[in-house]
């Protein structure tokens, strides 16, 4: 039931006091194919959004999300505070993305 658990980018949940768990990440990496990276490599050159790449850092947004509730659920979390998305580039097409916060349990 991960997929209900509550992720929040505020430190405090309304209404709800709670004990904190401890850490929890999501992490992916992702890479586009050779045909789309020339795709968007012509792209490049004439300017515009690369719509490839942006699909892709939003799948790996929503995967980081998800890996990150099944990290927290695993340690019997009800919800994570203070959720936070770095990201960053290994080489010219490869993407890395982690979401990160703080696991909590209600009272």
């Amino acid at each position: 039931m991960s997929a209900k658990l509550l992720v929040t980018t505020t430190e405090q949940i309304p209404n709800h006091d709670y004990t904190v768990l401890g850490e929890v990440f999501g992490l992916t990496t992702q890479s586009k194919n050779v045909f789309r990276n020339i795709g968007a490599g012509l792209k490049n050159i004439v300017g515009g959004e690369i719509k490839d790449y942006t699909k892709m850092l939003d799948e790996a947004r929503h995967t980081s999300v998800d890996r990150l509730r099944d990290n927290a659920a695993t340690l019997g979390a009800d919800a994570v505070v203070m959720m936070r998305f770095d990201s960053g580039a290994i080489g010219t097409d490869i993407q890395s993305v982690v979401a990160y916060g703080t696991a909590v349990k209600y009272r």
